[in-house]
C-alpha cells in the first residue's frame, strides 16, 4: 500500500486477504487480529445486548405478581423492547458510515447499559415498559455487528461471517431464558424475597453489557488497514456525508425488500423469545424453570441455525450467483412460516417442542440468508442499507406483537399460526430483487452490465473525478464470484489473493 508521500507499507496480516485487505477465509476459532478479532468482539458485544433486551421475559410470571401487570401490559412491553431500536438501528448504519462500527456500537451499549441497571427499581407497569423500552435500543448493535463482518470478510466468505456474528449474539435470546431463572434461584437461596431477587438479577446482564462496550473500545479495529478516525486524519480515507449515505441507500428499492424480509424472520424470532417462556407455562401447565429451559432452546438453537443460514448463502452463490442466494432465501423463510403455522396447531407438549426447534432452525437461517444478500445491495451505504434492514426486523416484530399478543384478541396458539401465514405471504417480495449485473430469481442478467456499472451509479461525476469511487470499484471486482456463469468471471490474474 501506498502512502501519502509515495513510499511503500508493508501490512502483513495473519489471514490471506483480497484487494481490499478483507480476510477471504473465516476460521471460526482464530481471534487472528484484525478480521478474527472483531467478529469475536462484535458477537459478544451484541450477545451482551440481546441477554439484556430478553432478560426480562422468563421472569414475567415473577414480576407479573410483583408489578401487578395486565396482559395489555406485559403485551406492551414486550412491543416496547424491540420498538425502540427501530429508529436507533437505522441511525446506527448512518453512523457506522460515517464514524465507524467501533465507535457507534461501544458508545450505544454504553449508554443502554444503565437501563438495565434500573430495572432494579421499576414499581409499575409504566416503569416497566420505560425499562424495556430503553434497553431495547441496544439491539441496534446488530447492526454495526454486521457492518463491521461486511468490512472485515470478503464476498466469498461474508455470509458465513455475518450469519456466524449474528447467530452467535442472537444466542443471547436464548441464553437469558435459561440464565435469567437460574441467577434468580441462586438469589432467593441466598436469602433474598422473590420480589427482591428478580430485581437483583438484572445486575448479571447489565454488568455484562458494560463490560463488552469497554472491550470493543479498547481492543477493535473498524476496518482491515485501521480505525476510521485514523484513517480519515491521514487522507487514506474519504469522510463520506451523511446525507449522501441516506440518499443512496434509501431511494435503492432492494433496502425496502430486504427490510421486509428481514421484519418476517428476525422480527418474528424477537415475538416469539417474548412470547415463549409464558406460552408454555400458561397453556401446559409448566413450572417457571421447566418453561424457561424449553424456551430457551428455541434462542439457543441461533449456536448453529443462523450460521448455517449464511454458510447455505455463500455455497448458493459459489453454485448459482447471487439467483442461488436469492432461491435459498425465499424457499427457507417460506418454510418457516409452514412450521410457525404448524407450532400454533398443535396441542400436544413434545410435538410442540419438537415443532418450535425446527421452526427455529428455519426462521433463522433464514436470517443469515437475508444477510448474505444485504452486503451487496450497495457498497456506499452499507450501513444504512444494514439500519434499514435491521430494522425492519424490529418493525416486524412489533407489528406480529400489536396484531397477534396484545391483549385478549386471539389465543397465543392462534396467534402464532396467523404469524405463520404472515411470514409465508411476506416472503414473496424475495422474488422482485433483480440485480442487473447478476438477475433475480426468474430472471437473467442485463447483457453488458458489470458490478462496475452498478456500483458506479453511487457516485456522482465530480466525486469520481476526485477518485471517491475507488474503494467500490474494488468491491465490485471482488463481488464478480456472484455471477451465475462462471464461465463470465475475469481472469484468475485479476482476482489474485495475497498476503500483503
Amino acid at each position: 500500500m501506498a502512502s501519502r508521500n509515495g513510499e511503500f507499507q508493508t501490512k502483513k496480516f495473519a489471514l490471506p486477504v483480497d484487494a481490499e485487505n478483507k480476510s477471504i477465509n473465516f476460521p471460526l476459532f482464530s481471534v487472528a487480529k484484525p478480521h478474527m478479532r472483531a467478529f469475536h468482539l462484535c458477537w459478544i458485544q451484541f450477545f451482551s445486548c440481546f441477554l439484556s433486551t430478553f432478560a426480562a421475559p422468563p421472569l414475567l410470571p415473577i414480576i407479573r405478581d410483583n408489578l401487578n401487570l395486565t396482559a395489555n401490559d406485559i403485551g406492551n412491553a414486550g412491543i416496547a423492547s424491540v420498538s425502540g431500536a427501530i429508529f436507533a438501528r437505522v441511525a446506527m448504519g448512518t453512523a457506522c458510515d460515517i464514524v465507524g462500527p467501533r465507535l457507534a456500537s461501544a458508545t450505544l451499549t454504553l449508554l443502554t447499559a444503565p437501563a438495565v441497571y434500573l430495572s432494579a427499581v421499576a414499581d409499575s407497569a409504566t416503569g416497566f415498559f420505560l425499562i424495556r423500552f430503553f434497553t431495547g435500543f441496544g439491539l441496534a448493535t446488530f447492526v454495526s455487528t454486521q457492518y463491521w463482518m461486511s468490512s472485515m470478510f470478503s464476498p466469498r466468505v461474508v455470509g458465513m461471517a455475518n450469519g456466524q456474528a449474528a447467530g452467535w449474539g442472537n444466542l443471547g435470546g436464548g441464553v437469558a431464558q435459561l440464565v435469567m431463572p437460574l441467577v434468580y434461584s441462586v438469589i432467593l437461596k441466598i436469602g433474598a424475597t422473590p420480589f427482591a431477587a428478580w430485581r437483583l438479577a438484572f445486575f448479571i446482564p447489565a454488568f455484562f453489557q458494560m463490560t463488552s462496550a469497554f472491550a470493543v473500545m479498547l481492543f477493535g479495529q473498524d476496518l482491515p488497514d485501521g480505525n476510521f478516525h485514523q484513517l480519515q486524519k491521514s487522507g487514506d480515507m474519504y469522510k463520506d456525508t451523511a446525507s449522501k449515505v441516506l440518499y443512496h441507500g434509501m431511494t435503492n428499492y432492494r433496502s425496502w425488500i430486504t427490510t421486509l424480509g428481514y421484519g418476517f424472520c428476525l422480527g418474528v424470532e424477537l415475538t416469539v423469545n417474548n412470547i415463549i417462556a409464558y406460552y408454555f407455562y400458561d397453556r401446559f401447565n409448566l413450572n417457571l424453570y421447566i418453561s424457561g429451559m424449553i424456551a430457551a432452546s428455541f434462542g439457543m438453537v441461533n449456536i448453529f441455525s443462523r450460521p448455517i443460514g449464511g454458510g447455505l448463502s455463500d455455497l448458493m452463490a459459489k453454485k448459482f450467483g447471487m439467483r442461488g442466494r436469492l432461491w435459498g432465501w425465499w424457499i427457507v423463510q417460506a418454510l418457516s412460516g409452514v412450521l410457525c403455522i404448524g407450532l400454533g396447531l398443535i396441542d400436544t407438549l413434545g410435538a410442540a417442542i419438537a415443532v418450535m426447534i425446527i421452526f427455529s432452525l428455519f426462521v433463522q437461517a433464514a436470517e443469515g440468508l437475508t444477510f448474505g444478500v444485504v452486503p451487496f445491495v450497495s457498497r456506499r451505504s452499507l450501513g444504512v442499507v444494514s439500519g434499514m434492514t435491521g430494522a425492519g426486523g424490529n418493525v416486524g416484530a412489533v407489528i406480529t406483537q400489536v396484531l397477534f399478543f396484545r391483549g385478549s384478541q386471539y389465543s397465543t396458539e392462534k396467534g402464532i399460526t396467523y404469524m405463520g401465514f404472515m411470514i409465508i405471504a411476506c416472503s414473496f417480495g424475495i422474488t422482485s430483487i433483480y440485480f442487473p449485473q447478476w438477475g433475480g430469481m426468474f430472471w437473467g442478467p442485463k447483457e453488458d452490465f458489470t458490478e462496475e456499472d452498478y456500483y458506479l451509479r453511487e457516485w456522482d461525476s465530480k466525486e469520481q473525478e476526485q477518485g471517491l469511487h475507488h474503494v467500490s470499484m474494488k468491491f465490485a471486482a471482488g463481488s464478480r464470484n456472484e455471477r451465475s456463469n462462471k464461465g463470465k468471471s475475469v481472469p484468475e490474474a485479476e482476482m489474485t489473493e495475497t498476503h500483503v
